[in-house]
């Protein structure tokens, strides 16, 4: 099989790599479509979770193609996609190989099948569609309260999308890009405010802008300076949902203003749980999802899929498909 194989920092190679071969309780999914998530640029950079050579992909959708010994031969040739985190703990497209191949193994138990009216490039947003319903749960959020969403990315709009599918009534976006924000109006939000177009501190402008505090706040920017901004939209007794990917990155707000104003910050990253409601809403949503991919190329042009990632600005996700 082929597969596109980190070997080194920053190094990606379209390799032959061996056929894995499913073990008991395992299938064997043939890759159809994989989305790029910024999350797979720490595997491909240099990850402690992993080492190289790595297959990153854990946003995919594909095809049974084969089943362990004693698995039911009856699900070979089914649409499917899958929850990630494996019963040993380890993820698929982390420390096991993802939808960065051709072929991998994942289990039989964490499989959804996929309806046949949704296509395989939309259904590899199941996953981030899965991470936003799972945060949307954690934040118990009242649907007469405002939410503030800070993130423009696909985890943010997505939120946008759940929330309004869950009947919450005022719901303002906080990002940068234009095309962006005007699809987070189209998904529902109430406001979109471009943070390029604020003027002085952050938080400040917001608050002006909008004229109201924040019970509920996901912060799905990755920026820990939008965290600390966050701590400031939020009245005493609020919840702040760390949904983005940070890196490095270190927020440098005062605990106290946790402590005396009894703020939760409450950290959500997994899609456990969430997978059933995911394939229905992805189904139910299939055309607004489609929207959410601006760029589909074939794998072979996987250089191109990471540039356009990296440095693309009209870019919300890449999705590059097997054939």
């Amino acid at each position: 099989m082929k597969a596109v194989v980190v070997t080194a920092s920053n190094r990606l190679e379209m390799l032959d790599w061996p056929l894995p071969e499913p073990g008991p309780g395992q299938v064997r999914i043939r890759t159809q479509a994989f989305g790029i998530c910024t999350t797979d640029f720490n595997i491909i950079n240099g990850y402690e979770r992993t080492t190289f050579p790595a297959i990153p992909g854990h946003e995919w959708s594909g095809i049974v193609d084969a089943v362990g010994p004693d698995g039911d031969q009856a699900l070979v040739g089914k649409r499917c996609v899958g929850e990630n985190l494996l019963s040993n703990g380890a993820e698929v497209g982390f420390e096991y190989p993802g939808g960065y191949a051709q072929y991998f193994l994942t289990e039989a138990a964490n499989l959804h099948w996929l309806p046949d009216d949704i296509s395989f490039d939309v259904a590899t947003l199941t996953e981030p569609l899965a991470v936003a319903l799972r945060a949307r749960k954690q934040a118990r959020d009242d649907a007469h309260e405002p939410v503030l969403i800070v993130g423009d990315g696909p985890i943010g709009l997505l939120l946008v999308l759940v929330l309004k599918c869950a009947g919450t009534k005022n719901i303002v976006m906080v990002g940068g890009r234009e095309h962006r924000l005007a699809l987070a109006v189209e998904f529902g939000a109430t406001q979109a405010l471009n943070y390029h177009r604020l003027e002085g501190d952050l938080s400040t402008s917001i608050r002006q802008t909008v004229g109201t505090e924040f019970p509920t706040v996901f912060e799905a920017s990755g920026s820990g300076s939008a965290l600390d901004a966050c701590l400031n939209l939020t009245p005493p007794g609020g919840r702040i949902l760390v949904v983005g990917e940070y890196g490095k990155a270190r927020a440098s707000f005062l605990w106290n203003q946790v402590l005396l104003r009894e703020l939760e910050l409450i950290g959500s990253c997994a899609s456990m749980g969430a997978w059933p409601e995911a394939v229905r809403l992805a189904g139910q949503e299939k055309h607004r999802l489609q929207q959410v991919i601006t760029h589909r190329l074939p794998a072979e042009r996987f250089n191109d899929a990471i540039d356009i990632v990296r440095h693309e600005r009209c870019m919300t996700k890449v999705v590059l498909e097997w054939t």
